[in-house]
């Protein structure tokens, strides 16, 4: 037998990094099929995706220099687990390598003894880091290749070969027993996602320490669910989801009570995970309230790492069955609740700070709580794009769902959201193409190009059609805003003290708007502070041809009454459709409260596809 075939009875670091490396590349090229198995604890279809953002953190880990040192090696890995995991069976996935890493991580090589007792601690870890455990899901097959691997030992078998293989059997068993341990899978025919990328990881390292090849080996793979149930995901959502929000953050801090924080956190949602040790700790945790999520974390150290997926919205385009292309946006467009669940548009959170606090724009923090928070005054807003890593995350899902994504993004004069959701793009790897436009617009006028962009997804064009016609409206949507206030400009740094010093003397108000190039400026003036909203309409409606169809969204800070007067004095009878909207964060931080905003878009609803 060829000598690189020969699992050596000791595991050095460098062994270890490249085995690893072949059980990610195997789960990797399982992605896709994960998400379209993924029925439990809700059929969203983003297991795989989650999976694979964790494995790619460990990856990230094991391609910078590597180690000799076997428990080094280990440690870096379930650090890099635990900081990258997404969803309940990343966050369990990192919690078993953190176990794992504890039994093992001082040793500079693993013998079969060694591997026995890590694995064990690997389970019990992840065990105790579900508030609720289930069986039927990656636990249980997880536990079942732990407890196979310690009888292998007792049984007097010495070599890796034989222990990998009986833990490998043992799990594959396992995996296939989820179908009928779970009302949801049995239902659906299928095993366990998490379950079934945990054996394609382990049959990966398997395979290579077997073979001593980089290369995916094309055997024993686990077998796959046949073609009739790949259409699952078509007729399996629920039609009612207790929690809508796939919630996540990172603590870290000094001697972290998980057991108290699990007790905290559990009374607020359900599919809690609480992964990590006393200095940093991984909450997953379905709910209806991320932001409360998050106020408890802050009790227990400094909160990172704020996610919260709208698991509705991604369960309809999961089972999405009339629509080809998928439309994101970020949280700097301004579109009515009801207009994103009807045209299911994703929305990327923006980050608003004050001061250390740090939250996710219309989802950990309110409108309500926003401008209450500014009105007290103790730290002017800031905000920040969200970071790529966040809209990766969601084209690699909706690519996986789609034969396009296409990302409706915040001018690029005004923020690096743009900017994060190209450098995304170009990382993303599915077999949905990710296209990336900068609408050159900002609030209520973005949320018009992207209700479109959607309008025509739903109207079934295809990507290239949706791109030429949504750059064609570009130029014909436009926004105005009046602040409430210059002051908050100023705050922010968005407005020299001098030009409110003049506006205040003169007693002038800029109307801001975003010109051909995208830059948000001032387009005109009103003159005199009393009566804003009357001179601001008709300061708009002087704008408006009589021959053209308009629709229009009228954005307010914190000032529904002003809104709602303003709605009503645009309703003229060529505007085909108006809505109100809060203003978000992402422009409400520099407009304060009070501001007024209208975005106007010359319509025409796109045709139906020849």
């Amino acid at each position: 037998m060829n000598s690189a075939a020969v699992i050596a009875e000791r595991l050095d670091g460098q062994r270890i990094n490249r085995a690893l490396k072949a059980g990610i590349a195997r789960l990797l090229s399982r992605q896709e099929h994960l998400n379209k198995i993924n029925v439990f604890p809700v059929p969203d279809g983003d297991t795989g995706t989650n999976l694979a953002l964790t494995m790619r953190a460990v990856l990230g880990s094991l391609q910078k220099a590597p180690d000799d040192h076997a428990g080094k090696t280990l440690t870096r890995v379930a650090d890099a687990a635990l900081d990258g995991a997404r969803g309940n069976s990343g966050a369990i996935l990192a919690q078993f390598f953190l176990g794992l890493c504890d039994r093992v991580g001082h040793l500079h090589q693993i013998d079969p003894a060694d591997f026995a007792a890590g694995v064990d601690g690997g389970a019990e870890y992840a065990r105790e880091s579900l508030s609720e455990p289930r069986e039927g899901t990656i636990l249980t097959v997880l536990t079942a290749f732990a407890h196979a691997v310690q009888r292998a030992r007792k049984d007097g078998m010495h070599d890796f070969r034989s222990i990998l293989r009986q833990g490998v059997a043992a799990s594959q068993a396992a995996l296939a027993q989820t179908t009928f341990q779970l009302e949801a899978l049995r239902k659906a025919n299928v095993v366990d996602a998490g379950a079934q990328g945990f054996v394609e990881l382990i049959e990966g390292v398997t395979d290579y320490l077997e073979s001593g090849s980089d290369a995916e080996p094309a055997g024993s793979a686990s077998p796959l669910v046949t073609s009739a149930s790949e259409e699952l995901t078509a007729g399996s959502a629920a039609d009612d989801l207790a929690y809508r929000y796939c919630t996540e953050c990172v603590i870290t801090g000094e001697r972290i009570d998980r057991r108290h924080l699990r007790e905290q956190l559990s009374t607020l949602g359900g599919s809690l995970v609480v992964a990590g040790l006393h200095s940093k700790v991984r909450v997953h945790i379905h709910v209806n309230d991320p932001a409360e999520v998050f106020r408890v974390a802050a009790r227990f150290g400094t909160v990172a790492g704020e996610k919260a997926d709208d698991m509705q919205r991604q369960q309809h385009s999961a089972h999405s069955t009339d629509r080809r292309v998928a439309i994101v946006t970020d949280s700097a467009a301004d579109i009515p609740e009801a207009e994103l669940d009807r045209l299911d548009i994703h929305m990327i959170p923006v980050r608003v700070h004050f001061g250390a606090r740090s939250y996710l724009d219309k989802v950990g923090i309110t409108s309500d709580e926003f401008y209450a928070e500014i009105e007290r005054g103790t730290e002017p807003p800031k905000t920040s794009q969200p970071p790529p890593g966040d809209f990766r995350r969601q084209f690699e899902f909706l690519g996986s769902h789609h034969s396009a994504v296409i990302s409706i993004n915040l001018s690029s004069r005004v923020s690096g959201t743009c900017a994060a959701a190209q450098t995304a793009a170009a990382r993303t790897a599915t077999h949905g193409k990710v296209s990336v436009i900068d609408t050159g617009n900002v609030s209520a006028g973005q949320g018009l190009i992207a209700m479109y962009a959607a309008e025509c997804a739903a109207a079934g064009y295809d990507a290239d059609r949706i791109i030429t016609a949504t750059k064609a409206i570009l130029p014909r949507t436009r926004s105005f805003g009046v602040a409430g206030s210059l002051e908050y400009a100023v705050r922010g740094g968005r407005l020299p003290r001098w030009v409110k010093r003049v506006a205040d003397a003169l007693r002038l108000m800029p109307v801001l708007h975003n010109d051909s190039g995208g830059k948000v400026s001032a387009g005109g003036v009103l003159f005199g502070r009393h009566d804003l909203k009357s001179k601001f309409a008709r300061w708009v409606r002087r704008r408006m041809r009589d021959d053209v169809t308009y629709r229009l969204i009228v954005g307010h800070a914190n000032c529904e009454a002003d809104g709602q007067w303003l709605l009503g004095e645009l309703s003229l009878p060529n505007v085909a459709y108006a809505q109100l909207v809060a203003i978000g964060s992402a422009l409400g931080a520099h407009g304060g409260p009070g501001m007024l905003v209208v975005g106007l878009q010359e319509y025409e609803a796109p045709a139906s596809p020849p």
